[in-house]
């Protein structure tokens, strides 16, 4: 018996690097998405280590420098306080991408387990997780995320809003994951399993799992995409990030009334949080591509 599920497991670890070289030559090809990985793996390095290269730091002040459009010496420009624009942007390019990727982790692994539970033992736990995955649903995201917020001071720290955040925000990931088992369970391999003896542990995380991680994987990306809306959303409305901290939403909550006045205060944390959505989209569009096994050419 145990050289028969063995055999079965080597077969299937075969199939399954094959299925993976496919889909990474699918997306590889995927010039939009290609393109867009590029510009976000920039964005998310210069906000990691722009602080240790760019010769301002977030907090400095420049006070001969106030209010000063874009230059060589300050390229996004300064506030009204002397800071360079350049690494507050960054700064904030960093809390803002760090909050979405802890909030797409989080509300992954809760989604991917709740669902992966419901879709495959069926029956009275399906439903009532399905009927609390609902009842979430209906509630909106940026509502019932700030009120959580505001019952803590207000928000403010970073970890405490990605907590909140991915907390509430894995009913999506949950019903396509439940979607996912509910076909896959009833497949000829997963029933070949339990014939030969294999526990239902085994079948969902060496079996199923794998199969359901192209939904996963694109359900996971596109939520980074929401997760930063989401936060800016509620920095712009005081119950995400705070001073003396930053984000990009929190920069564009602060400057907002120098629109008129000092374009550049704006402008450039707002093309941040578009460069980054969309990207993120663009890269969740070409995973879905990639991952679909209907697909017959790459689109641009």
């Amino acid at each position: 018996m145990s050289a028969i599920v063995g055999s079965h497991d080597a077969e299937f670890a075969v199939e399954v690097r094959s299925q993976w070289r496919t889909v990474m030559r699918r997306f590889f090809r995927h010039r939009l998405a290609m393109i867009s990985l590029i510009t976000l793996t920039i964005i998310f390095l210069a906000s990691v280590f722009g602080r240790y290269i760019w010769r301002f730091d977030y907090m400095e002040r420049d006070t001969a420098n106030l209010s000063q459009p874009p230059s060589w010496t300050h390229p996004f420009g300064t506030d009204s306080l002397g800071k360079d624009m350049l690494a507050l942007t960054l700064r904030g390019a960093q809390r803002s991408i760090l909050i979405a990727l802890m909030v797409s982790v989080l509300s992954t692994t809760i989604g991917v387990t709740l669902g992966a539970i419901a879709g495959y033992f069926r029956g009275w736990t399906d439903a009532i997780i399905m009927r609390i995955t609902d009842l979430l649903l209906t509630i909106p995201l940026l509502i019932l995320a700030g009120c959580i917020a505001w019952q803590f001071d207000g928000g403010g720290s970073w970890w405490l809003l990605s907590l909140i955040l991915g907390v509430l925000s894995w009913q999506g990931t949950a019903r396509i994951v439940r979607g996912e088992f509910l076909s896959l369970r009833e497949k000829e391999f997963v029933e070949a399993a339990r014939a030969i003896g294999v526990t239902d542990r085994r079948i969902i995380f060496r079996h199923v799992l794998p199969n359901a991680l192209g939904p996963i994987i694109v359900s996971a990306t596109l939520s980074i995409a929401g997760a930063i809306l989401v936060e800016t959303a509620l920095s712009y409305l005081g119950l995400g990030v705070k001073a003396p901290d930053s984000s990009l939403g929190l920069l564009v909550s602060d400057y907002q009334a120098a629109f008129q006045t000092r374009p550049w205060l704006f402008w450039f944390p707002g093309i941040f949080i578009i460069l980054i959505c969309l990207g993120v989209n663009f890269v969740g569009d070409g995973l879905r591509d990639a991952f679909d096994p209907k697909q017959t050419r790459v689109r641009a």
